[in-house]
């Protein structure tokens, strides 16, 4: 591999701090982000700390490995939904390594409405399920929530993605042989008993975690009977009476450690191999990449620039350098996991589709992962190029996508319009990471596009009738249009009901895509198996 030499002179200051327009961007990630994970000051939160509880990430940092990432997901769940009082979607979900092994956290926060679930919630608990699936990683439930939020059960209860899916999804995975291990460090009702029931092993704090189908207003109400929370379902009739629980913990803590000690005894998955090497900084300054993310997605950015700052020492093996060159496809390192890279730089063609098809043909038959770098307005649109079969090309491209036999990560560093959100694996081809920078777009196409086209479209309507638009009523519509494309298509929209993974600092994306390479290793990876390409 040869070290990619940088065309341009990033914008630095004085004090060694890159210039750029992203800098706004990123204040307005720090912001939204530092309301969500800086709360102890709001009521709920100081009630539960005098109970003598952990918060959810507290009780993270002490289940993982001391100097250990944690890779939270979607932290901006329900991100300017329901006046912002579900932050997080109120469940805290993620990779952390536990005892030297990758598994996957999910943890109810129950000073977000007691940590009942919305449909944001719901779909988050899911998502982190299904990446235990996809990477063999074993799962552990934090569990402290009053079950579904019950102004809003029509959208959590009935429906096959709904609540019911989160114990089918733990039959399935105990099947797989994933193990899962339950904490109950608070409330556990109704429905939400059989996390821990259908958990391998399950940990219950003494006088805080409880477990039962009904509590004791509706054990009243059906029976007469009249029952404590803890006489009814707490720890010591679960270990010494019903069984539903194993391990009986003195305080959070306590039941972290013993969460831990279970890890030390769980079988070792067999793991894909891997020539890693030792990680390596880029070549160039970090902070230069700010200066370089296409905040403006009118302009199109180098996108060698960009995998310049991110691989191994800025050391880049490209593939088909001068064919088809709105695709930037080779082989690099990121933290020293080999990857395979596909970049956009511009439209898709036809050959760079063909392109990006055989470099994942190379990919899947040497089992290196994949990253995608989004930053498309989608496929060349004219006569020329659908005669020149651009579907028919574009189709051998989201073909192989569809079919890679090894993992594939996609980070969204720009536009992702259109058909090019298919063919860089966007969300309905499984990646098993999807991640935004704050500047990211994503749409069925630009705002401007879709005005221009939905301000033709009404015209012929009224053409057709004898009647046209005047200029104010076509200006009208055009702002109405952009300004709802404006919202809905920014990563924060995105984010917020769950169609990634998770916005992060552009500078962290390294380590994301690291965590998520090493976690997909738990699993061998697949044979190389493509469909019929149209030729």
């Amino acid at each position: 591999m040869y070290p990619i030499h940088s065309k341009i002179q990033a914008k630095v200051s004085s004090n060694g701090t890159a210039k750029s327009p992203f800098y706004a961007l990123l204040g307005e990630f720090e912001q939204a982000l530092s309301g969500v994970l800086n709360r102890e000051t709001q009521p709920a939160v100081k009630r539960h700390k005098e109970k003598g509880k952990l918060t959810a990430r507290e009780r993270i940092k002490l289940l993982i490995d001391t100097n250990t990432s944690f890779l939270e997901l979607s932290a901006l769940a329900a991100y300017n939904q329901k006046d912002n009082a579900f932050p997080s979607a109120g469940v805290v979900t993620g990779i952390g390594v536990i005892h030297g092994r990758e598994a996957v956290i999910v943890a109810n926060d129950a000073t977000v409405k007691g940590g009942t679930y919305i449909k944001e919630t719901v779909k988050k608990h899911l998502r982190a399920q299904e990446i235990a699936m996809e990477n063999n990683l074993p799962c552990v439930y934090l569990v402290d929530s009053g079950g579904a939020f019950l102004p809003e059960q029509d959208s959590v209860f009935p429906d096959r993605d709904h609540f019911g899916r989160i114990f089918y999804n733990q039959a399935r995975l105990s099947a797989m042989g994933i193990p899962q291990i339950s904490i109950v460090m608070g409330s556990c009702t109704a429905g939400g008993a059989y996390i821990p029931a259908m958990s391998d092993e399950t940990i219950i704090v003494r006088n805080q975690g409880t477990i039962f189908i009904g509590g004791p207003p509706l054990v009243k109400a059906a029976t007469g009977e009249e029952v404590t929370a803890e006489e009814l379902g707490g720890g010591e009739v679960h270990t010494s009476i019903s069984g539903v629980a194993d391990h009986l913990a003195e305080s959070d803590a306590h039941a972290l450690e013993i969460c831990r000690n279970i890890f030390e005894s769980l079988p070792k998955p067999q793991r894909q191999k891997l020539d890693i090497a030792q990680p390596e900084a880029p070549a160039y300054t970090e902070d230069e990449l700010y200066s370089l993310i296409p905040v403006d997605l009118k302009r199109q950015t180098d996108v060698h620039e960009i995998i310049a700052r991110l691989v191994d020492g800025s050391r880049f093996h490209e593939f088909k350098e001068s064919y088809g060159t709105t695709l930037v496809t080779g082989f690099a390192r990121i933290m020293g996991f080999p990857v395979g890279i596909i970049a956009n730089n511009g439209f898709f063609t036809s050959e760079s589709s063909l392109k990006g098809a055989h470099f994942i043909e190379l990919c899947s038959h040497r089992k290196v992962p994949i990253v995608f770098l989004q930053n498309t307005t989608g496929f060349i649109v004219g006569k020329k190029y659908e005669h020149g079969g651009i579907a028919r090309d574009g189709a051998k491209l989201i073909n192989a996508v569809a079919n890679a036999s090894v993992p594939i990560f996609t980070v969204v560093i720009g536009a992702s319009y259109g058909a090019g959100n298919y063919a860089m694996a966007g969300r309905a081809f499984n990646p098993r990471l999807l991640l935004m920078w704050p500047n990211a777009k994503i749409a069925v196409m630009g705002g401007e596009q879709a005005s221009n086209v939905l301000v033709s479209i009404k015209e012929q309507q009224l053409k057709a009738n004898g009647k046209e638009l005047t200029p104010d009523e076509r200006q009208r519509i055009k702002q109405e249009i952009l300004s709802k494309y404006e919202v809905e298509s920014s990563a924060y929209y995105s984010t917020s009901r769950i169609w990634d993974d998770g916005i992060i600092d552009p500078l962290d994306t390294r380590k994301y895509l690291a965590l998520g390479i090493s976690a997909s290793l738990n699993r061998p990876f697949g044979e190389p198996n493509f469909g019929v390409f149209r030729m």
